[in-house]
């Protein structure tokens, strides 16, 4: 079972300072019209920051804007750039991640407007919290290195604390807790070089967290502790519900579950009081998690379903990959395999989301890039220093040349005093020179190891090409493909560069055979699976004479188990599949999970499949044949759950199947291959700047 423990990402809200503040007399400032207009905004910014923010965001929310209105109406952009800002953290604290990035994505382009550094810095920090949430590393990485560099230029201590923290926790779902823990601890040291009592209590619950992965729970505890004793002092909900949470984790570790309870049922009612959707979803989960270990499954599936449901609703990938465990693991206890299948199959899919290739490598990069510029910064250092002793000698000279007209006694002594700045200057510039060596020795290895890791990545990417090649051999030519299906589209759309999806057509006996299939996972892993149910269709075909749908089903299966049974391994890998026939006007299909569509007259006609995979099964049924009158007109589409299950639109939603048959009934005048441009083309408007979740195959026919 997962457990999900609750991890701060830093977030930057604007420029004001989070010192202690009366409420009073903050609000006496911003009622006060005779006050200049600054002092006013300083005071409300204020009041939002330290009051609302953690406790009551959607209040938080609307104080800003009418901190933003003040500011719009005396044109005073750079407070109308934080206004925005702090309302994109109110609906980040909410979970409401859609509309967060709009709101932080305007006060970026109102600080670039400005030039204004600092608050670039903060809405680039934010950003990339927002990919972070979405399981994009490569993006977050991106962000967040652009928003450091940019506080080390200004010096800006706070900023860099909040940069190596969230770095950390980068390296954290990365599984690196040795490179996290460092970088946590010197956002650490910082934060209590400052003072920052809020800093301070995130990087002690973020290294408690950790310390509660690796088993470390006396750590933990008095990390925890000492994380919510601040944020209690601070009165900071949020911060109170994710320690409350955490301590529930501990407890859980040590077998205690009535205090793990207890702890993840306060911070759960504290969530829902301030609205914060995704530790609600965290703490629902948890519940479940130890519901289970109680052997209460009933209640632990209503807990970690409604979690699976909130995590879905706002795209956050680690929460959803979490509760798709525990649900995996608890449909198998209430005998529920198809469920459970389908859990696992998603929790598969989220874990390879977070652990990808792309996100992996933008880690390791993350790493070189970060020590190479701060090698960089240093040979800046020796450079200047060296530029000093050049000054000292030619400032000696010229004190030499004036001395000639000085008395003997004075020319000697300025000689002497001459020699020792020169001797001095001889023994500092050695240093230099063997500082400048050692340092050049240093930047060549870096560089070394980071030509190593190109080629390594290359070599990665050249075998992954290779396969595509290879897969793509199994598939049929879409020139073919036209010969026997002539009003007909494909819209083959890998995740990755190898896929788990892919299209299937034979010709038997005066029958056209076409399927659109789905194997477990995607990428390198899916792709391998492919290669065997591929083949398991066309040996049924050829080698069987089979042409009945459920007949080629069957024997399919039959055949890809009978190939997972010779590893040593309990495979359990499949595919689901949406398969068809047709000769003359007559039309038969079978599927396995996936299911057909004819539209005609415009209505869809939808035919379900079997709820059962091609692979190990409990109780396997055979597959049912459905026969079908075509009509002239008739429109039949096939395709996988890779479309409808994108993330995507302005909320982060999923597309769905009913979007997707709207969809399908607004083109019906459209030619096929007409068709396939405007499905692809919403697919991608939907999918926006969000990762593609999983491979992408839909299969259109008109007869």
């Amino acid at each position: 079972m997962q457990k999900r423990l609750t991890f701060f990402i830093a977030l930057l809200i604007g420029f004001s300072s989070l010192a202690q503040v009366n409420l009073d007399s903050l609000w006496n400032v911003w009622n006060d019209k005779t006050q200049p207009d600054t002092n006013r905004l300083k005071a409300i910014d204020k009041s939002i920051k330290k009051v609302y923010m953690y406790s009551q965001p959607d209040s938080a929310f609307y104080f800003a804007q009418l901190q933003y209105n003040f500011a719009e109406s005396v044109n005073n952009k750079k407070w109308m750039a934080s206004a925005l800002n702090t309302q994109g953290m109110s609906f980040y604290i909410r979970g409401d991640y859609a509309e967060a990035i709009d709101y932080y994505t305007k006060s970026l382009k109102t600080f670039e407007q400005l030039g204004n550094k600092r608050g670039i810095a903060i809405c680039l920090n934010n950003i990339g919290a927002y990919y972070f949430i979405q399981g994009n590393y490569v993006k977050t990485i991106d962000y967040y290195t652009k928003s450091l560099k940019i506080y080390e230029e200004l010096g800006d201590k706070q900023g860099i604390a909040i940069s190596l923290q969230n770095i950390g926790i980068i390296y954290n779902n990365q599984d690196d807790y040795i490179k996290s823990i460092d970088f946590l601890a010197r956002s650490l040291k910082i934060y209590e070089e400052l003072g920052d009592k809020q800093g301070i209590a995130y990087s002690l619950n973020n290294i408690g967290a950790i310390y509660i992965l690796q088993g470390d729970l006396a750590k933990a505890m008095d990390y925890q502790s000492r994380s919510l004793k601040i944020y209690e002092e601070l009165e900071n909900k949020d911060g109170i519900a994710a320690s409350l949470s955490n301590i529930g984790s501990i407890y859980y570790d040590q077998g205690n579950y009535a205090k793990a309870m207890e702890h993840q049922s306060k911070s759960l009612k504290i969530s829902e009081e301030i609205g914060a959707i995704k530790g609600i979803a965290v703490c629902l989960n948890n519940i479940g998690d130890i519901y289970y270990m109680q052997g209460k499954y009933s209640e632990a599936f209503e807990k970690s379903t409604k979690a699976l449901s909130i995590a879905e609703e706002i795209g956050e990938v680690q929460t959803i990959n979490d509760a798709s465990e525990n649900l995996w693991q608890i449909n198998k206890k209430l005998g529920k395999h198809r469920q459970a299948l389908e859990m696992h199959e998603l929790y598969i899919q989220m874990r390879d989301s977070v652990l990808s290739i792309e996100n992996k490598t933008a880690t390791i990069h993350l790493q070189f890039k970060y020590e190479y510029e701060k090698q960089a910064a240093a040979d800046s250092v020796v450079a200047a220093e060296a530029d000093k002793v050049k000054n000292a000698q030619l400032a000696a000279e010229k004190a030499e040349n004036k001395q000639h007209i000085l008395e003997a006694d004075q020319q000697k002594q300025q000689k002497y005093f001459l020699y020792g700045i020169l001797a001095l200057a001889l023994l500092f510039g050695g240093f230099i020179f063997n500082r400048f060596r050692a340092t050049n020795k240093q930047k060549n290895l870096i560089e070394t190891q980071h030509i190593k890791l190109n080629e390594t990545h290359r070599e990665i990417t050249d075998s992954i090409n290779y396969a595509k090649r290879i897969q793509s051999a199994i598939l049929p030519p879409i020139k073919v493909v036209k010969e026997y299906l002539k009003e007909s589209f494909i819209l083959y759309k890998p995740k990755d560069i190898v896929a788990g999806d892919f299209y299937w057509m034979e010709q038997k006996n005066g029958k056209v055979l076409f399927a659109a299939a789905d194997c477990t996972g995607h990428g390198v892993p899916g792709a391998m699976v492919s290669v065997i149910c591929n083949n398991g269709l066309n040996r049924s075909v050829r080698e069987h004479g089979l042409t009945v749908p459920g007949e080629i089903l069957d024997r399919t299966r039959e055949i890809v188990v009978q190939e997972f049974k010779k590893s040593a391994e309990d495979v359990k890998d499949g595919m689901d599949i949406a398969l068809c026939s047709i000769e003359g006007m007559k039309l038969q299909y079978a599927g396995a999970h996936n299911p057909l569509w004819i539209i005609r007259n415009g209505e869809v006609i939808e035919t379900k499949a079997n709820k059962q995979p091609i692979g190990q099964f409990d109780n396997p049924k055979p597959y049912t044949t459905h026969s079908f009158d075509l009509e002239k007109g008739d429109a039949i589409y096939m395709f996988s759950d890779g479309y409808v299950d994108q993330f995507g639109g302005e909320r982060g939603k999923k597309f769905k199947a009913k979007a997707f048959r709207e969809l399908l009934l607004s083109i019906q005048d459209k030619t096929m291959e007409e068709q396939k441009i405007t499905i692809d083309k919403t697919f991608e408007t939907w999918k926006g700047d969000l990762e593609q979740i999983d491979d992408v195959c839909v299969i259109g026919v008109r007869v």
